[in-house]
């Protein structure tokens, strides 16, 4: 891009956010720095003319996916880590080449690790049909393992450049939770959809690594955009993303810089929890200084060795006075953050090394009041599955378990 049209861009975008900023001042404290910050770090503007849904696990979920590509006119961008081959994936897939075979451009990137189970099945299937249809970061041989770091744990879809989809639900059964269906455990997840120029960054997203994946790479058009005149709505969306190629963790900064803001509440789910130090203190500060802070995380965990590895940062969060709850319906999936029922994150990445430096990962930041009590009402529902950990009996735990988890927490970044 042309030096002198890319400035121009920069500052039109720049300009833009802090206009919105001013007119919506309202959207809480700790808004500018961290609208700021997202800025300054990757040039993700703050967007307004957005309307967002709160989508509960995949029953919620994907009926309203087919819906909305069932609409698709012009292109469907969709990038996933697991994309299965069984029912659901194959309902997806079959929507796909329906609209491939219509005229509408379809653009596939799946995980080549994630998604394996695809590769000589539903791959040669949509390609067929006239899907384009990529790996992203080929993997020749399985048991490579410094192959399957770096791996693309985005779940994205973008529609006709107005509408988006964005958080922890993958494409797979295990997601849907409906009686007669293939899922043995309850799955707790969340995802979201935003229609209005927030889709504007995903589909940014989605066009970089479709042109690391494809040889013949995609340019952005006009259409490609949403039109931020087009939706009346005007919640505030911005978006993070960051992975490997990243000059800096801007999901682990966006997290510390939201966290270092609150006034009053900060509630968290996450399924792996391995914080590191920055976080881990950001935290401890926030609690000791009076904000009431309340971790989720699974009490039924996919891995023990990530599970000891978790356990082993508790008791400093207990001391501080961090409120820890272990969900016991299933397991919880779900990747949310709520500051002061003011600012809300849904999106892909978990609290933990993986998702803050080897993985490519995006989170969506909604600065809307309405839609954060939804997200904290949800939480506290949620809460209605779990078992609090009780600080004493937490430090009374047997010391061979306090032993174990120690030696996980030394190797939590390979995990």
């Amino acid at each position: 891009m042309d030096d002198d049209l890319f400035k121009k861009i920069k500052k039109s975008i720049i300009t833009n956010s802090e206009q919105l900023l001013k007119e919506n001042h309202e959207a809480g404290d700790g808004t500018h720095e961290l609208v700021t910050l997202l800025l300054t770090d990757s040039l993700s503007p703050l967007t307004g003319n957005n309307k967002v849904k709160l989508l509960k696990n995949g029953e919620e979920k994907f009926p309203e996916v087919l819906t909305a590509l069932s609409a698709a006119k012009r292109h469907i961008h969709l990038e996933y880590y697991i994309f299965e081959d069984d029912e659901t994936g194959n309902q997806l897939t079959d929507m796909l080449i329906k609209k491939a075979q219509e005229g509408v451009q379809v653009r596939v990137i799946y995980d080549d690790f994630g998604s394996r189970s695809i590769r000589k099945t539903v791959v040669p299937k949509m390609k067929k049909a006239g899907v384009q249809v990529y790996p992203f970061y080929k993997i020749k041989f399985l048991a490579t393992a410094n192959r399957i770091n770096y791996r693309n744990h985005r779940k994205i879809i973008v529609i006709d450049g107005h509408t988006s989809f964005v958080g922890g639900i993958n494409i797979s059964d295990r997601y849907v939770n409906i009686p007669g269906h293939h899922n043995k455990v309850y799955w707790r997840d969340t995802h979201m959809r935003i229609d209005g120029a927030g889709t504007n960054y995903l589909q940014y997203v989605f066009l970089c690594d479709w042109n690391f994946c494809v040889e013949d790479k995609l340019y952005p058009e006009i259409s490609f955009f949403s039109n931020p005149e087009a939706h009346a709505s005007n919640t505030l969306v911005q978006i993070a993303a960051s992975g490997p190629d990243s000059n800096k963790p801007t999901i682990l900064f966006s997290l510390i810089e939201a966290i270092g803001r609150a006034k009053k509440e900060i509630l968290i789910t996450t399924p792996y929890f391995i914080p590191g130090q920055s976080l881990q203190d950001i935290l401890c500060v926030a609690a000791m200084g009076g904000v009431s802070i309340k971790l989720m995380v699974p009490g039924i965990s996919d891995s023990r060795l990530v599970n000891a590895a978790a356990r082993s940062y508790y008791e400093e969060l207990l001391q501080a006075g961090v409120e820890i709850y272990l969900y016991q319906k299933g397991f919880i999936h779900a990747k949310t953050m709520v500051i002061d029922g003011m600012i809300s994150m849904v999106g892909t990445a978990n609290m933990d090394y993986r998702s803050f430096e080897l993985n490519f990962e995006v989170n969506a930041i909604v600065y809307d009041e309405d839609f954060s009590n939804q997200v904290r009402d949800s939480f506290y529902a949620d809460l209605a599955d779990t078992i609090r950990i009780d600080p004493k009996d937490w430090q009374g735990r047997p010391a061979f378990k306090q032993f174990k988890e120690k030696i996980a927490r030394l190797v939590s970044s390979f995990l």
